[in-house]
């Protein structure tokens, strides 16, 4: 008797994903996990705790029973308040019934950003060093992510004339991300006017995180994308709750932007999530009433823990800028002599302290590694001097 042979089952993931590669970031918060007395300088979030009035609310909000969906657009009470903040605070003034929506973490109002603007084929500018997940998104989409490389010698600021040298008849959008994670750099406003100006001529959408932008040391004073001459009607802002007001974990963010471009990203956010965590729209109504003593407790504290860390990888060889905003350092590791993923692996593996290879954000990483200072000032202190015992090893 014949044997039938086996079915096989074909690969179901699409190319598309597949092509994808994983979090870099996420790659080393895992292998740190499953090690003991490991300091992470890895994952970008802050050591505080949420204030304990914004946690009260919360609470608050489920002790009266509201754990139900809010509207698509989140709460109208939030809503109201970031519309105010926005205004106030940056000088972008938005419609709140119209030209807001509330997203589960800047994270999502990037991608339902992407998404509700980008067809297949079209170029999205980015600079890089960026955040992981901007080319990813784009990819996603079907669009195409262009890179721009800035570099340690501007601070990683990017420049309109770099911009100008990527833009293509393909070109959909420019995606801007300062303060930038991962290298803290700070974009002037007359650069980003320019910009802007840019955009204009060639009538190009905007996308502007700046979920760091209360984030900023040295008096630097933040400039708002969408505030600047021509800018407004063409700009997707996005900001959010978790870096200022430590509330990563409550997943709670936000997108400003003309009313039919709220109303497309709205579609994609009612399918793929409906609305974000209700008792987080009601912690951060909290925040944005009450929490600015403790915005400014913890700006301080990471204006300390930034000069110690800087001052100390430079003190070791290792050249690193003042970063102007966010709570990244993003020091050169080339006298080394190794690769940005050599040094981040053995680093780990031999002292047990967690940072990120530079290349995770982009390929002009390479030579650089993210270290994440929103950490305790102890904890900042033990790994220098772990970093300092490495090098001697590595660098005699």
């Amino acid at each position: 008797m014949t044997a039938t042979p086996a079915r096989t089952t074909r690969d179901f993931v699409s190319r598309t994903v597949a092509a994808i590669p994983p979090s870099g970031i996420r790659r080393f918060f895992d292998i740190a996990a499953t090690m003991q007395g490991v300091i992470s300088l890895g994952v970008g979030e802050p050591d505080f705790v949420t204030p304990a009035p914004v946690i009260a609310a919360a609470k608050a909000s489920l002790d009266k029973g509201r754990t139900g969906y809010t509207s698509n657009r989140g709460l109208a009470e939030l809503r109201d308040r970031i519309a105010h903040e926005t205004a106030t605070r940056y000088g972008a003034t938005y419609d709140p019934a119209t030209e807001i929506l509330v997203t589960t973490g800047v994270s999502e109002g990037f991608d339902l950003a992407i998404r509700a603007t980008i067809d297949p084929g079209d170029e999205v500018i980015v600079p890089e060093p960026s955040y992981v997940c901007y080319p990813p998104c784009v990819a996603l989409a079907g669009g195409v992510p262009i890179p721009v490389a800035t570099s340690a010698a501007d601070g990683f600021s990017v420049t309109a004339r770099q911009v100008a040298a990527a833009i293509t008849p393909r070109t959909k959008a420019i995606v801007l991300g300062y303060p930038n994670n991962p290298t803290g750099a700070a974009v002037p406003r007359d650069e980003l006017a320019a910009i802007v100006r840019l955009a204009v001529d060639h009538d190009l959408l905007l996308i502007s995180d700046e979920i760091y932008a209360r984030l900023t040391y040295d008096g630097w004073i933040h400039a708002c994308v969408a505030a600047l001459p021509g800018a407004r009607d063409r700009t997707i802002l996005l900001n959010g709750f978790s870096k200022a007001y430590a509330m990563t974990g409550w997943r709670l963010g936000y997108a400003c932007a003309p009313a039919h471009v709220i109303e497309a990203m709205m579609k994609v956010h009612q399918y793929g999530m409906l609305s974000a965590p209700t008792m987080a729209q009601h912690a951060a109504i909290e925040a944005l009433d009450h929490g600015e003593a403790d915005v400014q407790r913890m700006v301080a504290e990471y204006a300390r823990r930034r000069s110690l860390i800087v001052a100390c990888l430079n003190d070791l060889g290792l050249e690193c800028s003042r970063p102007r905003g966010a709570f990244y350092a993003f020091p050169s590791i080339r006298r080394t002599g190794l690769t940005s993923d050599e040094f981040a692996e053995r680093l780990l593996m031999e002292e047990r302290v967690a940072v990120i290879p530079g290349p995770v954000f982009g390929a002009g990483g390479e030579g650089h590694v993210r270290m994440c200072y929103a950490t305790s000032y102890d904890h900042l202190e033990e790994a220098l001097d772990r970093i300092s015992r490495f090098l001697g090893r590595v660098c005699p």
